[in-house]
């Protein structure tokens, strides 16, 4: 991925806290909690750290970066479900990929 501005962090929170998820954390890297699910969501821009712990993630980018990064994290296969949020400056969104459902 070239090389973009900051993560859209801001944006991330408030889509989770539109959805009704309590958020904790500062930064690109927040856990989301609704009912018995947590989600550990990233805002990346071009530094693709999967941390890899398994169970949810979420990443979100700017929506013209949402091919490479689901390229990338297709080619380091990071372990547990995860999806990819693409979003715009105006917090439009959409879901790039999302995991099977269960």
């Amino acid at each position: 991925m070239g090389a973009v501005t900051t993560p859209p962090d801001e944006q991330a929170r408030s889509i989770f806290d539109d959805l009704g998820y309590s958020l904790a954390g500062d930064g690109a890297e927040f856990s989301a909690t609704r009912d018995w699910k947590e989600i550990r969501v990233r805002a990346v821009t071009d530094d693709v750290d999967t941390n890899d712990e398994g169970g949810y993630r979420c990443f979100v980018t700017w929506a013209e970066h949402t091919d490479a990064l689901e390229r990338e994290l297709e080619r380091r296969d990071p372990s547990g479900e995860w999806a990819v949020l693409g979003v715009e400056e105006d917090g439009d969104y959409e879901v790039a990929r999302a995991p099977p459902a269960e």
